[in-house]
């Protein structure tokens, strides 16, 4: 009897799976990660890793205010979007004199989450199929001239150079502010060591950017202690697998976009197979 892979995909053990993120903004019922696997069959606890702190309100106004001086927007996380969403909401009737002037330049963005998030300003995105910042760099390089205005890119204080370096290495100007800044949740070490205390060891933990693998994957690995290699690691993207494999961990596989559907996936994919490093 011919069966689809995802048929397939889903005829496997319930396992537990340990998700390192934060929790979907604006999201009514529980988040899309946990739902996914549970339509797979496995149980999912989710841990927030980072905290945020929003900056520089008055500079983030006064660029998104005078549209005439940029070529586009460039949004590459669902946080850079919220730091914009919180200053347009003290001067929403001013954003709306402007918000047309914006939609007729090019709004760049990484991943359908932070697209969904960009529409939701008024705006309308391109580059959400492009999954990563090397993807998008290379839309953004084929779509813009070296001789125009700079485009805005509202970004955190952590972030990869892979779109500024690209970027400037192919002379598209860029004005980048940091918008938040980014640092370890507070409750990190408690809720890991409590998960671990109560749950067991997880079948598969899944990390979701190369901050959370620095401020979190030495206790998980001591926690798991001879158990280690038997957990399966698990990432969203390219930068947090080359993260994970910084620390010596193998990574059983890498979301071929950052989706919850692909996550859940490739998770249920490797928790029935043996996990190449790719």
């Amino acid at each position: 009897m011919n069966t689809s892979l995802h048929e397939s995909v889903r005829c496997v053990i319930r396992m537990k799976v340990l998700l390192l993120k934060e929790p979907r903004e604006d999201e009514n019922g529980p988040d899309p990660y946990i739902k996914e696997l549970a339509s797979y069959g496995h149980t999912a606890d989710l841990i927030p890793v980072l905290s945020f702190t929003f900056v520089s309100e008055n500079e983030l106004s006064e660029r998104l205010f005078h549209p005439e001086r940029f070529g586009g927007l460039i949004f590459t996380s669902p946080r850079s979007v919220q730091a914009v969403k919180m200053c347009l909401e003290k001067h929403r009737h001013q954003w709306d004199t402007v918000k047309d002037s914006w939609n007729s330049k090019s709004i760049y963005v990484v991943g359908k989450t932070t697209a969904s998030l960009v529409v939701g300003l008024g705006l309308k995105p391109v580059g959400e199929d492009t999954g990563t910042a090397d993807a998008l760099s290379s839309l953004i390089i084929q779509r813009e001239k070296s001789d125009v205005l700079p485009l805005f890119f509202p970004c955190g204080s952590i972030k990869r150079e892979v779109l500024p370096t690209a970027l400037k290495e192919n002379d598209v100007p860029l004005d980048a502010l940091t918008v938040y800044q980014t640092s370890e949740h507070p409750d990190l070490q408690k809720n890991i060591t409590d998960y671990f205390s109560q749950q067991g060891v997880p079948a598969s933990v899944a990390f979701f950017s190369p901050s959370g693998v620095k401020f979190c994957v030495n206790l998980v690995k001591r926690l798991a202690g001879s158990q280690l290699e038997q957990i399966k690691f698990v990432s969203i993207g390219p930068s947090t697998a080359d993260a994970l494999r910084s620390h010596g961990l193998t990574v059983s596989c890498c979301a071929e976009k950052p989706t919850a559907k692909h996550l859940a996936t490739a998770i249920s994919q490797t928790l029935q197979t043996p996990a190449p490093d790719l």
